[in-house]
């Protein structure tokens, strides 16, 4: 059977970056604002991130060279781009890969005026948009300037079309953030609010995490992907690199 999807995906999340570092200092000493002065497009890993794009990297280079990614799409974000290019360099992709493609459908979920508060900050600062998020739940909530849930899905599903129309049968990489993992998951499973919650609820997506779906031509009339592994963290572990999953500097309220 000839598949309009890819033979497999991986979706990662970035290494940890120097965001998630500021947060968890915010978060630690009660403040109200995280302290970081980039824009959120342009933080970059931290060392610790590094370390981790390293270790996934040397993973996936211990593949056969007809099982790592021929395809690698990156959210524009500084730190998913870094993280992409450090597995590349640590020899994780196969011989006949492709150069990494920027899809900007892959970005962070943005936050508008509640980017770089916390928690204790959002009920400071904004304390109608904290009702406003408990009343409507997290799914649909929309704070001014910013994106739901259901706005980041509707761009990935745009990109997804994408990924059928353009890679069909390749290995596909994407390179995006903690929203972008789960609501792809959202998407390639079909599904609904109280099943995403729930996965949401149960932890944090781990820095340079493996999910992973491979195509499946029995579990549909034409075949579909199947989740094989998520929030895989061995490659972190086999090299000694720390497991992160701190929040990104943005979403520290997601």
């Amino acid at each position: 059977m000839k598949s309009r999807w890819p033979e497999r995906l991986w979706i990662v999340r970035h290494g940890e970056s120097a965001g998630n570092v500021a947060r968890d200092t915010a978060h630690s000493a009660g403040l109200s604002r995280i302290d970081i002065a980039a824009r959120d497009v342009d933080v970059p890993l931290s060392p610790q991130g590094e370390r981790q794009s390293l270790a996934l990297g040397r993973w996936f280079a211990a593949l056969p060279d007809d099982e790592r990614a021929q395809i690698v799409l990156t959210s524009p974000y500084q730190r998913a781009r870094r993280t992409a290019a450090l597995v590349a360099e640590r020899g994780g992709l196969a011989r006949d890969a492709q150069p990494a493609v920027v899809d900007e459908r892959l970005r962070e979920r943005e936050f508008g005026i509640l980017d770089r508060l916390t928690a204790a900050g959002i009920r400071e600062f904004h304390p109608e948009q904290a009702e406003l998020r408990r009343a409507i739940g997290k799914f649909y909530h929309r704070p001014p300037g910013g994106e739901s849930w259901c706005d980041v899905i509707l761009r990935l599903r745009s990109a997804l079309d994408t990924v059928s129309l353009h890679y069909p049968q390749k290995r596909v990489l994407i390179v995006g953030h903690q929203v972008v993992v789960l609501c792809l998951r959202y998407l390639l499973e079909g599904l609904d609010e109280a099943a995403l919650m729930a996965i949401d609820a149960k932890g944090d997506v781990v820095n340079c995490g493996v999910t992973e779906y491979r195509f499946n031509p029995a579990i549909a009339p034409d075949g579909a992907l199947e989740l094989v592994s998520y929030n895989f963290t061995a490659p972190l572990e086999e090299a000694g690199a720390a497991v992160t999953t701190a929040p990104d500097a943005a979403v520290a309220a997601r």
